[in-house]
């Protein structure tokens, strides 16, 4: 697979990643662990050099799994993980607090690379931006870890443009990673225009809707009770009939191109900018096997206008996510 560098780092990584949150966690019963391996397994043997991970999914399965899936290609792969949640202290089995005091960060950064099998950790990202914590004390915090040989690149997830750039000019940011595609296209206003200006690479998660965007999802999908998509707005009965139009014009376009939906929406974002990685996830080999052939679907100046032309006429229905998630982003 071709590869991409996340902008002016030098961190090159393959064009698509794998994001491993749903095995363990969020979409529905965790993976069985040998599962769970040989899959994470099977895309390093198709190319893909890039796993995201966090301590919060499980939390802390994920990591292990994916610690244990890599070990042996350790050398050949970027792993990225993230801190920045904890324990409520009502109920530990709810990770729904912010912390990003230096010390914490420090911590996890001690306990992931534990679980993760590594001596170091590629790209340690900030999970969401905690406003009890100035920025410039979790970039300085995450600096020390680099000169520590700990950690080698700064992240952030989800943060607003101001945030991005307070901490680059503490410790240089090398990717955000927020979500992005056809359905959600906010990045498109401030924070594209505001990478490319500080030379920092885009990594979208939930690239294809949360899987909406493959057209195996309908107003009448009915989801694990785990599912974290039950609480999410756009995902509503109604919201999912009035969203059918946005895959049915992926299906039309895809047709044309002999490729799928899932295909398309991820040559899509591909086609936006040379410094983008999407990171679909998924639990089944197949579906990696058609996400990675995504990076081979050659999308024209044409095809791309007349996605944007016909995409721009449908309105998506439903916040991307309940209210009290979305007040932690774009801070």
């Amino acid at each position: 697979m071709e590869k991409r560098k996340l902008g002016k780092s030098n961190l090159e990584v393959s064009a698509l990643g794998l994001g491993c949150m749903g095995m363990s966690f969020g979409l529905g019963p965790a993976m069985d662990k040998k599962d769970g391996i040989s899959l994470i397994r099977a895309a390093v043997e198709r190319g893909v050099t890039f796993f995201d991970t966090a301590e919060v999914y499980g939390p802390f399965t994920n990591e292990e799994l994916v610690g244990e899936a890599l070990a042996p290609f350790r050398d050949q792969v970027v792993i990225a993980t993230k801190f920045g949640f904890a324990p409520d202290p009502s109920d530990s089995s709810k990770w729904t607090v912010l912390n990003s005091r230096p010390d914490h960060i420090k911590e996890v950064a001690d306990a992931s690379l534990k679980r993760l099998k590594t001596n170091v950790i590629d790209l340690f990202y900030q999970h969401r931006v905690d406003s009890n914590v100035p920025i410039e004390d979790v970039a300085g915090a995450v600096k020390d870890l680099i000169e520590q040989g700990k950690v080698k690149h700064f992240g952030l997830s989800e943060p607003g443009v101001q945030t991005i750039r307070r901490a680059h000019r503490v410790q240089p940011v090398t990717a955000v990673q927020s979500e992005y595609s056809l359905w959600w296209r906010r990045p498109e206003e401030e924070l594209l225009p505001a990478l490319e200006e500080l030379g920092i690479g885009f990594v979208p998660f939930s690239p294809l809707g949360k899987g909406f965007l493959t057209g195996k999802i309908d107003e009448n999908t009915k989801f694990d009770s785990t599912d974290f998509r039950n609480i999410v707005p756009r995902f509503t009965q109604e919201a999912r009939k009035a969203n059918q139009a946005m895959v049915d014009l992926l299906s039309k376009v895809a047709e044309r191109k002999k490729a799928t939906p899932a295909q398309l929406a991820l040559a899509w974002l591909l086609a936006q900018k040379p410094w983008i990685v999407p990171i679909p996830g998924t639990t089944k080999l197949h579906r990696l096997e058609e996400n990675l052939a995504a990076a081979s679907v050659e999308l024209t100046p044409d095809d791309l206008h007349d996605i944007n032309s016909a995409s721009s006429k449908i309105k998506v229905e439903g916040a991307r996510y309940p209210e009290r998630l979305e007040q932690l982003t774009g801070r």
